[in-house]
Protein backbone atom coordinates (compact mmCIF):
# COMPACT_ATOMS: atom_id res chain seq x y z
CA UNK A 1 0.00 0.00 0.00
CA UNK A 2 1.76 3.46 -0.97
CA UNK A 3 -1.51 5.05 0.88
CA UNK A 4 0.32 7.90 3.48
CA UNK A 5 -0.98 6.94 6.61
CA UNK A 6 -2.45 10.93 6.90
CA UNK A 7 -4.86 10.17 4.13
CA UNK A 8 -5.42 6.76 5.21
CA UNK A 9 -6.74 8.59 8.14
CA UNK A 10 -8.64 11.09 6.61
CA UNK A 11 -10.57 8.42 4.25
CA UNK A 12 -11.60 6.85 7.27
CA UNK A 13 -12.55 10.44 9.16
CA UNK A 14 -14.52 11.03 6.00
CA UNK A 15 -16.07 7.76 5.86
CA UNK A 16 -16.88 8.22 9.59
CA UNK A 17 -18.26 11.48 9.20
CA UNK A 18 -20.16 11.17 5.86
CA UNK A 19 -22.28 8.03 6.56
CA UNK A 20 -24.48 6.20 9.34
CA UNK A 21 -22.15 5.21 11.79
CA UNK A 22 -25.30 3.05 13.48
CA UNK A 23 -24.52 0.71 9.95
CA UNK A 24 -20.56 1.53 9.97
CA UNK A 25 -18.98 -1.54 11.54
CA UNK A 26 -15.72 -2.81 10.52
CA UNK A 27 -17.02 -5.03 7.60
CA UNK A 28 -19.17 -1.83 6.05
CA UNK A 29 -15.52 0.12 6.26
CA UNK A 30 -13.92 -2.46 3.78
CA UNK A 31 -16.46 -2.63 1.53
CA UNK A 32 -16.37 1.38 1.57
CA UNK A 33 -12.93 1.47 0.96
CA UNK A 34 -13.61 -1.34 -1.83
CA UNK A 35 -15.63 0.88 -3.58
CA UNK A 36 -13.33 3.82 -3.24
CA UNK A 37 -11.09 2.20 -4.90
CA UNK A 38 -12.48 0.57 -7.39
CA UNK A 39 -15.14 3.23 -8.27
CA UNK A 40 -12.02 5.46 -8.78
CA UNK A 41 -10.13 2.89 -11.15
CA UNK A 42 -13.12 2.03 -12.84
CA UNK A 43 -13.25 6.13 -14.22
CA UNK A 44 -9.73 7.01 -13.90
CA UNK A 45 -7.59 3.85 -14.14
CA UNK A 46 -5.65 4.31 -10.87
CA UNK A 47 -6.93 3.56 -7.15
CA UNK A 48 -6.77 5.92 -4.31
CA UNK A 49 -4.94 3.79 -1.45
CA UNK A 50 -2.97 1.12 -3.73
CA UNK A 51 -4.12 -1.63 -1.18
CA UNK A 52 -4.13 -5.04 -2.28
CA UNK A 53 -7.11 -6.61 -2.28
CA UNK A 54 -8.41 -10.28 -1.02
CA UNK A 55 -11.38 -12.34 -2.00
CA UNK A 56 -13.08 -13.40 1.16
CA UNK A 57 -16.49 -15.03 2.03
CA UNK A 58 -18.79 -11.28 2.79
CA UNK A 59 -17.03 -9.29 -0.07
CA UNK A 60 -13.23 -7.82 -1.23
CA UNK A 61 -11.09 -6.82 1.58
CA UNK A 62 -8.10 -4.43 1.74
CA UNK A 63 -5.17 -6.42 3.07
CA UNK A 64 -2.65 -3.74 4.76
CA UNK A 65 -5.88 -1.38 5.93
CA UNK A 66 -7.65 -4.15 7.75
CA UNK A 67 -4.61 -5.21 9.66
CA UNK A 68 -4.40 -1.44 10.42
CA UNK A 69 -8.45 -1.77 11.88
CA UNK A 70 -8.07 -4.88 13.51
CA UNK A 71 -5.00 -3.53 15.21
CA UNK A 72 -6.83 -0.46 16.13
CA UNK A 73 -9.63 -2.75 17.51
CA UNK A 74 -7.74 -4.98 19.19
CA UNK A 75 -5.62 -2.19 21.31
CA UNK A 76 -6.44 1.46 20.46
CA UNK A 77 -3.65 3.09 22.68
CA UNK A 78 -0.79 1.39 20.75
CA UNK A 79 -2.31 1.74 17.44
CA UNK A 80 -1.45 4.48 14.23
CA UNK A 81 -5.22 5.09 14.35
CA UNK A 82 -5.57 5.72 18.02
CA UNK A 83 -6.15 9.96 17.67
CA UNK A 84 -8.51 8.78 14.53
CA UNK A 85 -11.18 6.75 15.41
CA UNK A 86 -12.78 4.26 18.35
CA UNK A 87 -14.94 1.13 18.38
CA UNK A 88 -18.21 0.60 20.71
CA UNK A 89 -20.36 -2.26 20.63
CA UNK A 90 -23.64 -1.22 20.43
CA UNK A 91 -25.90 -2.96 23.25
CA UNK A 92 -27.29 -6.67 21.43
CA UNK A 93 -25.16 -6.66 19.39
CA UNK A 94 -21.87 -8.33 17.66
CA UNK A 95 -21.09 -5.54 15.96
CA UNK A 96 -17.90 -3.72 16.01
CA UNK A 97 -19.23 0.26 15.34
CA UNK A 98 -16.28 2.87 13.90
CA UNK A 99 -16.64 5.77 15.69
CA UNK A 100 -14.65 8.99 14.25
CA UNK A 101 -12.72 10.52 16.86
CA UNK A 102 -13.38 14.44 14.91
CA UNK A 103 -14.62 16.03 12.37
CA UNK A 104 -13.16 16.00 8.74
CA UNK A 105 -11.95 19.13 8.10
CA UNK A 106 -10.62 21.58 5.12
CA UNK A 107 -7.18 20.63 5.67
CA UNK A 108 -7.88 16.96 5.42
CA UNK A 109 -9.61 17.68 2.15
CA UNK A 110 -6.20 19.23 0.71
CA UNK A 111 -4.93 15.25 1.18
CA UNK A 112 -7.20 14.59 -2.18
CA UNK A 113 -7.05 15.06 -5.85
CA UNK A 114 -10.36 16.22 -7.41
CA UNK A 115 -11.70 13.00 -8.78
CA UNK A 116 -10.66 11.52 -5.41
CA UNK A 117 -12.57 13.35 -3.45
CA UNK A 118 -15.44 13.25 -5.63
CA UNK A 119 -15.26 9.78 -5.96
CA UNK A 120 -15.05 9.52 -1.53
CA UNK A 121 -19.01 11.57 -1.68
CA UNK A 122 -20.15 9.10 -4.56
CA UNK A 123 -19.01 5.99 -2.23
CA UNK A 124 -20.77 7.85 0.74
CA UNK A 125 -24.03 9.37 -1.21
CA UNK A 126 -24.28 5.49 -2.64
CA UNK A 127 -23.88 3.72 0.70
CA UNK A 128 -23.84 5.70 3.48
CA UNK A 129 -27.21 5.02 4.66
CA UNK A 130 -26.80 1.28 3.39
CA UNK A 131 -26.66 -1.07 6.32
CA UNK A 132 -24.06 -3.79 5.71
CA UNK A 133 -25.46 -6.58 4.23
CA UNK A 134 -26.82 -4.08 1.59
CA UNK A 135 -22.96 -3.03 0.66
CA UNK A 136 -21.54 -6.82 0.83
CA UNK A 137 -24.40 -7.63 -1.90
CA UNK A 138 -23.18 -4.56 -4.03
CA UNK A 139 -19.85 -5.89 -3.70
CA UNK A 140 -20.38 -9.48 -4.99
CA UNK A 141 -22.02 -8.44 -8.11
CA UNK A 142 -18.80 -6.63 -8.96
CA UNK A 143 -16.51 -8.61 -11.08
CA UNK A 144 -13.18 -8.50 -9.21
CA UNK A 145 -15.25 -10.39 -6.42
CA UNK A 146 -17.25 -13.02 -8.71
CA UNK A 147 -13.79 -13.50 -11.24
CA UNK A 148 -11.72 -14.42 -8.23
CA UNK A 149 -11.52 -17.51 -5.37
CA UNK A 150 -11.90 -17.68 -2.02
CA UNK A 151 -8.48 -16.10 -0.47
CA UNK A 152 -6.92 -14.68 -3.64
CA UNK A 153 -5.82 -11.62 -4.60
CA UNK A 154 -7.67 -9.11 -6.66
CA UNK A 155 -6.10 -7.77 -9.57
CA UNK A 156 -7.22 -3.86 -10.23
CA UNK A 157 -7.57 -4.88 -13.94
CA UNK A 158 -10.70 -7.06 -13.39
CA UNK A 159 -12.66 -3.55 -12.80
CA UNK A 160 -12.75 -3.59 -16.58
CA UNK A 161 -15.22 -6.63 -16.79
CA UNK A 162 -17.91 -4.46 -15.08
CA UNK A 163 -20.61 -2.37 -17.40
CA UNK A 164 -19.48 0.70 -16.15
CA UNK A 165 -15.93 0.45 -16.03
CA UNK A 166 -14.61 3.45 -18.71
CA UNK A 167 -10.85 2.47 -19.03
CA UNK A 168 -9.02 -0.23 -20.48
CA UNK A 169 -7.15 -3.05 -18.75
CA UNK A 170 -4.04 -1.81 -20.45
CA UNK A 171 -4.50 1.73 -19.32
CA UNK A 172 -5.13 0.25 -15.46
CA UNK A 173 -1.93 -1.76 -16.20
CA UNK A 174 0.07 1.59 -17.34
CA UNK A 175 -1.33 3.75 -14.51
CA UNK A 176 -0.22 0.88 -11.90
CA UNK A 177 3.36 1.26 -12.94
CA UNK A 178 3.38 4.93 -12.80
Amino acid sequence: MDLPIVKLKAIILFFGNYTDTKFLGKVKLMKLFYFLDFMHVKKYGSPVTYDSYINLEHGPIPSAIKNLIDTASDDIDNSMLADTLSFETPAGTKMCRVVPSRKFTETDKKLFSQTEFDTLKSVCERFGDKNTKYIEDASHKEAPWRETSLLETIPYTLATLDDDCQVSKEEIEMLLKI
